[in-house]
């Protein structure tokens, strides 16, 4: 399986680093290294645009999954730089940048957006991590993606039904923008839940959809 996505303008990157000084870079050597959005290549092109912001680079490296263990292992390895980042931008995948989020407790701000993408998690399971909107807010929901772990799929959440922490579609189901909340506290970024997310554009990504790798 792969994730089909492309890079963010530099100008939505530099917005969201606002108030991010130091980053560590992280791509992908499967996905986006394929679609050219993210490989070797891109990162060292995105160090140097960070650069030339005025950001301090701590760090890379590009994962050879990014969606699987091996970003775990690569977290751990790159331990000390990550440390010194205030964040890390991402040129892998939305699901890289789920990944990433289960195993740090800082900011990952995702430098593309992911248009189409399937994921078998074990043989023969499959779950939906993200609805491939080409438009990634991930940056500003602290890694949860609120089209999909929101049963309304709210991007400007949380509603008015939420009872404790439980959805009031599913009772059995945690509220996704309580799990929102609970990681931006963590993070030390509640303010973002004040931000407004405007309308989805679905003309963003119409079906049937193609893309031509050069």
């Amino acid at each position: 399986m792969k994730s089909i996505a492309r890079q963010k303008p530099i100008e939505e990157i530099q917005r969201e680093l606002e108030g991010l000084e130091r980053v560590f870079v992280v791509g992908c050597g499967t996905c986006t290294t394929l679609t050219k959005t993210g490989g070797a290549e891109q990162v060292e092109e995105m160090k140097t645009k960070l650069q030339e912001m005025g950001k301090r680079i701590t760090g890379s490296v590009v994962i050879p999954t990014a969606c699987d263990d091996m970003t775990e292992v690569a977290m751990k390895e790159n331990e000390p730089a990550i440390r010194a980042a205030d964040c890390i931008l991402s040129l892998s995948c939305a699901l890289g940048v789920h990944r990433m989020n289960l195993y740090i407790g800082k900011p990952v701000i995702p430098g593309t957006d992911t248009l189409f993408i399937a994921v078998e998690e074990t043989p023969g399971y499959f779950r939906e991590a993200c609805a491939q909107c080409g438009q990634c807010i991930l940056g500003a929901t602290a890694g949860i993606c609120p089209i999909t772990a929101c049963h309304k799929g709210l991007v400007n959440g949380p509603c008015g039904g939420t009872n404790n922490g439980k959805c009031e579609v599913d009772s059995e189901k945690d509220c996704a923008w309580t799990l929102i909340y609970n990681r931006l506290k963590e993070q030390g970024r509640l303010d973002l839940m004040r931000r407004h997310q405007p309308p989805r554009n679905h003309h963003v990504a119409l079906k049937p959809r193609a893309v031509t790798i050069v």
